[in-house]
């Protein structure tokens, strides 16, 4: 029983509830506005413009790097199919300046040319991970008190 519950407690510690996560772009070819009736010309005309914004999709604006990867954000790159978990820390011209996550005093240094745009994931805060932590937590509470009592 006290190995299961060392287990457990372990496992709590090594459980976070930030996760990396790319963000998703924003389409502004899609409208949002509530449909009224439909008919045959609508439908046409509404395949036609779908059509048109998958044509838009696959040329789309490209993204400003030196934006997405602002000073002070923690962030996960992939620089020619190797993935860094970097702190950003300035742009110097067309280079970005980056430590590790967990050592400030190592420098990284990449050209904007070599980072995948595609895969910059973000830190986040996960709310389902926490609400699950919750959940394992409370119940194995309740499960050590009706253990104690039993």
């Amino acid at each position: 029983m006290r190995k299961n519950l060392y287990l457990i407690i372990i496992s709590f510690s090594l459980v976070s509830c930030y996760t990396y996560q790319v963000k998703k772009q924003v389409d502004p070819a899609i409208d949002n506005k509530p449909e009224s009736k439909k008919t045959a010309a609508t439908q046409s005309k509404k395949i036609t413009d779908e059509s048109q914004s998958l044509n838009s999709q696959q040329t789309s604006v490209p993204i400003n790097i030196q934006e997405k990867l602002a000073p002070n954000k923690n962030v996960k790159i992939d620089v020619e199919g190797k993935t860094y978990k970097i702190i950003v820390d300035r742009w110097e011209s067309d280079s970005l300046v980056a430590h590790p996550v967990h050592k400030p005093e190592k420098i990284l240094k990449f050209h904007k040319n070599q980072i995948n745009v595609e895969k910059i994931a973000e830190k986040r805060f996960s709310q389902p991970i926490a609400d699950i932590i919750t959940v394992v937590a409370y119940t194995g509470i309740g499960v050590a008190i009706w253990t104690l009592l039993n």
